[in-house]
């Protein structure tokens, strides 16, 4: 999958200039383990077939570092955000999500609940 540009669209900034587009099962829940450093601009998007809490709760085991978390629904609204602490079990998303942004922990200033997301491909 070719990788996306985050656009906060209140704003109009990009707060992830390429984020790896994660759809399947296994690069869900690959995410970010086992990476020993994350990048200014390093993110991913775990994308699911629809909103729900269950299947977009994440967990930080094998995470070496702190990541910025932030929840998107279908319609492109933030339904919540937190800063993810390595070796947590379990960060559920307070109302159901579609997307789940995970990047540096400097994205979550960028954001908060009820802003809208769009994602782009880099080509565009």
């Amino acid at each position: 999958m070719k990788p996306r540009n985050i656009l906060h669209v209140e704003s109009g900034q990009v707060l992830i200039p390429a984020a790896r587009w994660c759809d399947s099962f296994f690069s869900n829940l690959r995410g970010f383990t086992l990476r020993r450093r994350l990048g200014q601009t390093d993110g991913l998007v775990l994308a699911y077939k629809a909103d729900s809490k269950v299947n977009t709760a994440i967990h930080m085991f094998f995470v070496f570092f702190d990541l910025g978390v932030i929840w998107v629904n279908d319609a492109g609204e933030v339904v919540g955000t937190v800063l993810a602490k390595p070796w947590r079990p379990s960060y559920v998303p307070p109302a159901p999500a579609r997307y789940v942004i995970e990047g540096h922990p400097t994205i979550l200033s960028q954001v908060q609940i009820g802003d809208h997301i769009q994602f782009r491909l880099c080509d565009e």
